[in-house]
């Protein structure tokens, strides 16, 4: 594994490009090493880095669905190539709708505009400053640019330019685009193009069409307008392929939510890739991606400006860009770029398959993060973004395709609790001691307590930006007074994740008033706007109402996190649990958040038991065993979930007892148990034997011997008197267990109540 190259972090980059503890992406190549793909060649980059045939061979996914590569993307449909792009040639090209600005010597007039019900003019004169406009190619079919590139047709209309289709006459035909001024008048414009120019000539991402070079062409009595030479893409944009019936887009069926996530990770590196070179995009939208092969290029570089440039004239599209408002007040900023591109995703996810379970969820809260109305609740990055549009990847394909996709978080923690609420254990004596009447007791389905759940949840990780990160985990967690007392003392522990590490620590020792006083000292470090959208505060914050018991408090801040992190396993499982509270109103709902966790991994023995009850709540006992059939042998959990299944088959749920096909499956699993060992082992599974045979003989039918009644070592020949016998001897060997001489009076009573009737 490659060491991360973030200061201070220690860890690893994984295979899928990011850091296994801060999260980040790995660095670039230094500007001019990278590897330029052929044209012709699909590239699959990571999100975050450029395409690295080095690595994992690509995951198998389920056949037919599309492969994943070694960074976990999907493999994306095959889209033909357009050929000579005759088809996509504009016949008719006409002026902007609704004019543009003059821009002659800074005139702000708008120019181009149909009155009295007239069409617009496509050429005229300024009405205000007289100068000459038109908004018609300047370059037509023939034309040589440069001498030697010919000119086939008029492609589209860009934000500032006419984009034409050419053909290299030096290179045997090798087609080009070519992006000009629609006005050459206009001087704002033309700044725009040599800044343009200077900025883009540089960039080499396999996401990004290459810049070839720049080229001027003058026509008689016109200043020259200048030329961008660009790679020529074949295949379609995404707007055609979401604009296509299912016959037209040129593979079978519709777009699925993982190819959308898929492109986002892709746009995501590429926008990251601009953002570490001082330039935003600002027109990021579905027209201006290139679906080909089995790739992608981002094309239409017209709109890209440096960060913190206030001066230059905004481009951008209404309706997948922030609200003017906001841009006139607070400029374009990396949080814009991601705006646009949430947008993008929306709109291609109007026209996809619909997804299963939560990841249509999850996708909606994604866009609603990139989208929000307040900046400071968006993503801070496009790797932060990215990392989540890949996890909800990962959610979808589990839940779609039923993949595993095992995946350590970048945000928390793993914990080994598995929150099983007794279903896994085996009974202890109070199980028969305790009850009142003779008859069986039933399965207990109830969840565990809130304060349970709060105590295990997984920690968050800390940030590694934090200046105390590396030493918190050298602090000692069961003696929180020392570094409270070392806190005024040390400005190196003044910071928001050691007040958050207090807090827990104090949490764990029960010490609810000083663990939220320092979550509210964390606050006060973040600062007020900052603590408002950091989902590190809502999750300490929902961590301590679950402790409390405020089960309704609890699920709002785990909303709050799920908002923040979409892709996330953690605050789903919390959510889960809540909603078995009543959180939300539907318990159901515990299903929807559990099932996403469960089938993305089956580690998460949490989310197992927790699917377990909820399909014991609906009587499905079959269901329930399948889940935890699927529990892996290398699991810590592996043996109570075992244990689980026998009681689920042998159980009494809900007064229900079990069917005589339960009991055969639960003998025929018993004896295959390991429990605790040595002599203990004998007693547990006495125990165990007991609540078996003792609901076996609640649900004896009538009639001795009835067809289908399991008979063996564990139950007998199927008679009555015999089972009674066996259930006798039972409570006979767990009253030998007993630490009391009141419960082993009430064990040898419950043997004496069950006994077989004898004739003297």
């Amino acid at each position: 594994m490659t060491t991360c190259h973030r200061p201070g972090c220690a860890g690893h980059i994984m295979a899928t490009g990011y850091c296994d503890t801060c999260g980040h992406g790995a660095p670039h190549p230094a500007p001019g090493t990278e590897r330029t793909e052929p044209q012709t060649q699909p590239s699959t980059p990571h999100p975050l880095r450029e395409e690295d045939t080095s690595g994992p061979t690509p995951t198998h996914a389920v056949a037919g669905t599309g492969d994943l590569d070694q960074h976990g993307l999907v493999e994306l449909p095959d889209v033909p190539d357009t050929g000579s792009g005759a088809l996509a040639l504009v016949e008719d090209p006409r002026p902007p709708a609704g004019g543009a600005r003059c821009g002659a010597a800074g005139c702000t007039m708008t120019i181009g505009v149909g009155y009295g019900g007239r069409p617009a003019p496509a050429t005229g004169h300024c009405p205000r400053c007289g100068t000459p406009y038109s908004f018609l190619p300047q370059l037509h079919k023939g034309d040589l640019v440069a001498g030697h590139y010919k000119i086939l047709g008029c492609l589209a209309r860009g934000g500032l330019g006419w984009i034409h289709l050419a053909e290299d006459t030096r290179a045997d035909g090798y087609r080009v685009v070519l992006k000009g001024l629609i006005n050459v008048h206009d001087t704002l414009a033309r700044r725009n193009a040599v800044e343009e120019r200077r900025s883009l000539t540089d960039l080499h991402h396999p996401d990004i069409v290459r810049i070839i070079t720049y080229a001027e062409h003058r026509l008689p009595g016109q200043p020259p307008t200048g030329y961008l030479v660009m790679d020529h893409i074949g295949g379609r944009s995404l707007q055609q392929l979401v604009d296509a019936d299912d016959t037209d887009r040129g593979f079978a069926g519709r777009l699925r939510h993982d190819h959308i996530l898929t492109y986002g990770c892709k746009i995501l590196g590429a926008l990251q890739y601009m953002h570490e070179r001082g330039l935003l995009y600002c027109d990021m939208k579905p027209a201006n991606v290139i679906h080909f092969g089995r790739a992608i290029k981002i094309i239409d570089l017209g709109a890209v400006r440096a960060i913190g440039d206030r001066t230059s004239a905004y481009v951008y599209t209404a309706g997948f860009a922030p609200p003017k408002e906001e841009i006139d007040r607070r400029g374009w900023h990396l949080d814009s770029d991601l705006y646009t591109v949430g947008m993008t995703l929306a709109a291609l996810a109007r026209r996809a398959e619909p997804a299963r379970g939560l990841a249509t969820e999850s996708f909606r809260r994604l866009v609603d993060r990139a989208t929000h109305a307040t900046p400071a609740a968006r993503f801070r990055s496009a790797a932060e973004m990215s990392r989540q549009l890949w996890e909800v990847l990962r959610e979808f394909r589990s839940l779609q395709f039923g993949e595993q996709l095992p995946e350590s978080s970048t945000r928390f923690r793993a914990t080994d609790a598995g929150l099983d609420a007794g279903l896994g254990a085996i009974p202890a004596l109070g199980h028969w001691t305790d009850r009142h009447g003779t008859g069986p007791a039933g399965l207990d389905i109830s969840p565990p307590p809130p304060a349970e759940v709060a105590a295990v949840l997984p920690q968050p990780v800390p940030d590694p930006d934090d200046g105390a990160a590396l030493l918190l985990d050298t602090f000692t967690p069961d003696a929180p007074d020392r570094i409270a007392e070392r806190w005024p003392r040390e400005s190196r522990l003044g910071t928001p994740e050691t007040a958050l590490w207090l807090c827990r620590a104090y949490l764990r020792k029960g010490e609810r008033a000083a663990a939220e006083s320092w979550l509210t000292e964390a606050g006060t470090q973040l600062g007020e706007e900052a603590a408002a959208h950091d989902w590190r505060i809502a999750w300490h914050r929902a961590v301590l109402h679950l402790a409390k018991g405020e089960v309704a408090l609890a699920g709002g801040g785990f909303e709050a996190v799920y908002r923040a992190l979409p892709g996330e396993y953690v605050p789903k499982l919390a959510l889960g649990h809540c909603a078995e509270h009543g959180f939300g109103g539907r318990p159901a709902d515990a299903m929807t958040y559990y099932e996403a966790v469960w089938k993305r991994d089956f580690a998460h023995t949490a989310a197992a038991f927790g699917l377990v009850r909820g399909h014991l709540a609906r009587g499905d006992r079959d269901a329930a065993v399948r889940v935890l059939d699927d529990v892996p042998s290398t699991s810590r959990h592996y043996d109570a979930a075992r244990v689980a299944a026998v009681r689920v088959r042998a159980g009494i749920l809900d007064g229900v007892p079990p069917t005589a096909a339960g009991l055969r499956d639960a003998a025929r699993r018993l004896p295959e148990l390991r429990l605790d060992g040595g002599a203990a082992d004998g007693e547990s599974r006495a125990r165990l034997v007991a609540e078996v045979r003792e609901n076996a003989l609640h649900s004896m039918p009538d009639q001795d011997g009835e067809d289908g009644f399991p008979a063996g070592d564990l139950l007998g020949d199927g008679r009555a008197d015999t089972l009674r016998t066996l259930v006798e001897l039972s409570f006979r060997q767990l009253a030998a267990q007993a630490r009391t001489a009141a419960e082993h009076g009430r064990l040898l009573d419950l043997a004496h109540a069950v006994r077989p009737m004898t004739t003297f």
